[in-house]
Parts: C-alpha cells; structure tokens; sequence
C-alpha cells in the first residue's frame, strides 16, 4: 500500500514522502489518524495545494515541543513510592505514574510520551527517563525515587 505522509513519522519519513506500507499499518493507524492519506492522482494534487499549510503546522507543533522540552528538563521529580529494607519497591511505576507526576510538577506529559525500554521502575534511587514528545525532540527528566516513610520526613 502506498500511503503520501501528512507529517513526519520516527523511522517511517518525512512530511510529503510517498511511502510503502503494510496495508494494515496504513488502514488501521496512519489513514484513520490523518497522518497520512492513499497516494491515488487526486490526493497527490490534493497534499500538493496544502503542503505550505502542514508544513507550518508541522513547525509550529516543533517549536511547541522544544518549549515543553525546555520546561521539562529543569525538572526534577521525587516520587514516594511503598518500599522494602533492600531499596525494592513494592509494585513499581510505570509510565502513567511517571505521567501523572510530570503533570502535577507544571508540565503536563501524557502517558504515551514516556519511554520506558527497561520496563517500569522497581528500585529506590536516581532514574533517568525519556520523554518522547515529537519526532525529532526527546527530552530526559530525572526521577528521584523515595520510600514513602522517607518522603514524610
């Protein structure tokens, strides 16, 4: 399936670029989330009249995410969560906890921007996580990891 791509997409293209894709990919993600429309002779001359349009939405949603990248590397979190003697939490935070708490520190994150690829946080300590908040802009915020007796103190 071949698919014209409204926006940039990680590790897919860029705004403009005629891609092939699986036809599920295409159908069930890209089409029905408008980031990309079938390359047929009318959409071709249809993505051509409005290119200037989505680029200069595509460069407003970049600068918004440098900003909030900016806000959100001053950051940093100290979360109080139930732990054992030996620095093991009990359960662990994942990516909404990790959300939630960037929300009520001033900048709002949603749980689909936080990247965990070691999996969720289960020890005591200084963690170090990625915020994916566009295609081309990651952010890193420090998570401080506290037994929820030690925070109360």
């Amino acid at each position: 399936m071949e698919v014209i791509l409204m926006e940039k997409i990680a590790n897919l293209g860029n705004i403009g670029d005629r891609v092939k894709v699986r036809p599920g990919y295409g159908r069930n993600f890209l089409l029905p989330q408008g980031k990309a429309a079938l390359a047929t002779p009318a959409n071709i001359a249809l993505f051509e009249a409005r290119r200037a349009e989505l680029e200069q939405k595509q460069a407003a949603e970049l600068n918004a995410a440098r900003e909030r990248m900016g806000r959100i590397e001053q950051i940093k979190l100290r979360i109080a969560a139930k732990a054992g003697t030996e620095g093991k939490l009990f359960g662990s935070l994942g990516t909404v906890d990790i959300a939630e708490a960037c929300t009520a520190a001033g900048a709002p994150v949603t749980r689909a921007e936080v990247r965990l690829p070691g999996g969720p946080i289960r020890t005591l300590g200084e963690h170090h996580v990625e915020l994916h908040l566009h295609a081309d802009v990651n952010a890193t915020v420090t998570i401080e990891v506290v037994a929820e007796d030690a925070a109360s103190a």
